[in-house]
């Protein structure tokens, strides 16, 4: 927690986060950032980790040893996604998350969900491409994946926006569908789930969208 004297002195300042560009969770930081016009204020730095590996430099941000980590020019650490993006929100006038009322906890809950899939959807990427194949149990990735299914039957129903009003569940949610299409083009999700195919192609056209492509 910072009072209003430090947020004042981190404000204007330089900030370094670590992260990698296929994670869904850095790029939604990344989308947040250009939303709130903080991107010229964050040095980007690439870091590699994974379940089985650690990268010292994040592990000495992070003790969690994950992406993404956002460190300020003091040396504190804020992370996970949601934190930052909470941050990121403290620092600019304009909030991707409703600061009150029904709609914020709409915006949060959405979040969560979208975070969810992409957090069961990496779940079900690292038993089929880490796990020793003899030890990898099927109905466990399955399980994963089914988590996934049922999130994107529940978004079909609901209402996204891609405009000037999108919030940070929009922008989590475009996350994990862009994940999906990197890691599990099979599900092909667009073919049954029309509105949200119409979502993800009005992202794609954001600038924020574009400038946060990891094929890019």
């Amino acid at each position: 927690m910072w009072d209003n004297e430090r947020q004042l002195e981190t404000t204007d300042a330089m900030m370094t986060l670590y992260y990698a560009g296929p994670s869904p969770f850095a790029r939604k930081v990344l989308v947040a950032a250009h939303e709130l016009g903080l991107q010229s204020r964050i040095n980007p730095v690439v870091a590699s980790v994974s379940p089985v590996g650690e990268n010292p430099a994040v592990s000495a941000a992070n003790p969690l040893g994950k992406i993404p980590t956002l460190v300020l020019e003091s040396g504190q650490a804020i992370f996970d996604s949601r934190v930052i993006v909470d941050y990121f929100d403290s620092l600019t006038a304009r909030s991707l998350t409703p600061r009150s009322g029904e709609a914020r906890w709409v915006a949060l809950t959405g979040q969560a969900q979208a975070d969810g899939m992409a957090d069961a959807a990496l779940l079900a990427r690292y038993e089929s491409a880490l796990r020793p194949e003899a030890f990898r149990w099927p109905e466990w990735q399955a399980g994963q994946m089914a988590k996934v299914l049922r999130g994107l039957a529940d978004f079909e129903l609901g209402s996204h926006t891609a405009g000037d009003d999108l919030t940070i569940a929009d922008i989590a949610l475009g996350c994990a569908l862009g994940y999906l299409d990197f890691r599990f083009a099979e599900l092909d999700w667009r073919r049954t789930h029309p509105k949200l195919a119409v979502f993800y192609a009005d992202l794609a056209r954001r600038p924020s969208w574009i400038a946060t492509d990891p094929k890019v």
